[in-house]
């Protein structure tokens, strides 16, 4: 061989043993290239789902993240209590025009105050919804608001402002108010402490008969000024209690004893003035006010006010005289604008307009049920329990006093009859009730 072929071959050059396998790699190659099938290419709306495809492929692959579940809040509730307290001012102002400018010398006086009063009410509630309602469930605060509403009433008794022949209010610092209002606030606080504190036990004797004696103390320091608050302070601790006590049967026998006995009272005790030739009046105020309603025709003075208020309804009819056309309201009717308030709007709206008021205070009990249905602990439960049975009680005693159905007890219509601490203290209740809500956690 000569000798530049080997140095060739010496230099890297391609040899017969060093270029076999590389071409029989390479035929090897040419035959699978022969035998694949050729692809045609993809169009584009095939290579986009591929590529959804494979995003989709991606996210499953990675962890999730949990949505944070977002708070409640139960606008519903809300703004049925706005519109019934703008209705409330609109009746307001046409019932007491005439008494206020004659007492007043304003006509819009009671108007006014009660604008100025329930709005800030209203800032009130709002303010307290959106703070966490679970900072009163303190043995602290509970029993501070406790005790301090009934030091109130105590100090009422003693030295109180009298009015209508009953010392129920109290001045401090010059602003007047009933402690009555504030006493049942406190009670339904501190009910709501100790059944969130002994839930379980709630139906034995110790625990009952205590929450029975915290019931009781309040009751008994209204009872001798004002019959009907502590009624309604009485009924809320049992309401409560029922919620809180799975021993239903008990309660439904004292509530079926007690319906039986109102139904039966009246004609029972108009049996007993006719028999006895009963024509002098009582020297008790509640004894006047018990006579004049079981027989009215008798004791026609002490039944005047409900009397009166019986012709405004009756004369109302189906759809009222219209906004402003009431006669009762031109003096006939004492106290129109606060506990008489809803003859009036029967008077001048009739009963399509009472059947609304009254469907309007079902839809306000209805959304606090739901939020004591769905509230995040026992102790907003009962919360809600305790102001479900106050707004209630108050409505149904109302509508039973101005109808007959029981004696005349001063009872306010919530969020419509004019007053201060009752608007006041009742907005404040709706605010803890917005505050349960709004710690209702959705998605959790």
């Amino acid at each position: 061989m000569p000798a530049y072929r080997n140095d060739f071959n010496n230099r890297g050059g391609r040899s017969n043993s060093q270029s076999r396998p590389q071409v029989q790699q390479r035929q090897a190659v040419q035959r699978q290239a022969q035998t694949r099938p050729v692809q045609r290419p993809m169009f584009r709306n095939e290579i986009r789902a591929q590529q959804q495809m494979q995003q989709q492929a991606h996210t499953q692959a990675q962890p999730v993240p949990a949505k944070k579940p977002r708070r409640y809040y139960d606008y519903s509730l809300l703004f049925g209590v706005i519109f019934i307290f703008a209705l409330g001012l609109l009746v307001i102002y046409s019932s007491s025009q005439y008494t206020a400018m004659l007492e007043k010398g304003d006509a819009q006086y009671y108007f006014k105050r009660q604008l100025i009063i329930g709005s800030a009410g209203l800032l009130l509630a709002i303010v307290m919804s959106v703070c966490d309602y679970r900072w009163v469930k303190n043995a602290v605060v509970a029993y501070a608001a406790y005790l301090g509403s009934c030091s109130l009433l105590l100090v009422t008794l003693i030295s109180g402002l009298a009015s209508h022949g009953k010392t129920r209010w109290l001045s401090i610092a010059g602003i007047s108010f009933q402690p009555a209002e504030v006493a049942k606030v406190g009670l339904i606080v501190l009910l709501a402490y100790y059944v969130s504190l002994h839930g379980p036990n709630m139906h034995k004797r110790k625990y009952l008969i205590r929450a029975i004696g915290y019931s009781l103390i309040p009751t008994i320091l209204i009872l001798k000024q004002n019959i009907s608050s502590a009624f309604i302070v009485a009924m809320i601790a049992a309401v409560m209690l029922f919620v809180a006590i799975k021993n239903y049967a008990a309660f439904f026998a004292l509530g079926t004893a007690a319906l039986a006995a109102l139904f039966s009272a009246r004609p029972l005790l108009h049996k007993y003035i006719i028999d006895n030739g009963m024509t002098s009046r009582p020297e008790k105020y509640w004894m006047r006010r018990i006579v004049g309603w079981a027989a009215p025709e008798i004791f026609e003075a002490d039944a005047y006010q409900t009397m009166q208020g019986m012709y405004a309804i009756g004369s109302g009819g189906m759809t009222g005289h219209g906004l402003g056309e009431s006669i009762q309201k031109f003096g006939k009717i004492p106290e129109v604008q606060n506990d008489m308030i809803f003859t009036i709007i029967c008077e001048e709206f009739g009963f399509i307009g009472a059947a609304t008021i009254i469907l309007l205070f079902f839809y306000i009990i209805y959304r606090i049920y739901k939020i004591a249905y769905n509230a995040p602990d026992v102790f907003g439960t009962m919360l809600c329990a305790g102001v479900m049975a106050h707004l209630g009680l108050q409505v149904a005693l109302n509508i039973a006093v101005v109808t007959m159905v029981i004696p005349n007890t001063g009872v306010t219509l919530p969020f419509i009859s004019y007053g201060g601490s009752a608007v006041l203290v009742t907005m404040a209740e709706i605010g803890i009730v917005l505050s349960v809500a709004h710690q209702i956690r959705q998605g959790s």
